[in-house]
């Protein structure tokens, strides 16, 4: 669930189409964040994320790959 503000809109539901929405809610969602979840537009935090790339051992290795970069980096002046 995100909170965010926003200005309140009223739209029209028939019968079915608010059971169906009320079906799919869950436990301190509201109906603007079912509807967001329904049309894929949900916001989750980065953390739902974890755990979820594709290619064992690749990210290892992308961590090796930056940290190697880091290390050729150099520190410069710059005047502002």
């Amino acid at each position: 669930m995100h909170v965010c503000m926003f200005m309140t809109k009223v739209i029209s539901l028939s019968d079915d189409a608010y059971s169906e929405l009320k079906k799919l809610k869950k436990e301190g969602e509201s109906f603007s964040d079912v509807v967001l979840k329904v049309t894929g537009k949900e916001r989750k935090p980065l953390s739902a994320f974890l755990g979820k790339w594709p290619v064992p051992g690749e990210l290892d290795r992308i961590e090796k790959e930056l940290k190697r970069e880091r290390k050729k980096a150099k520190m410069r002046d710059v005047e502002f």
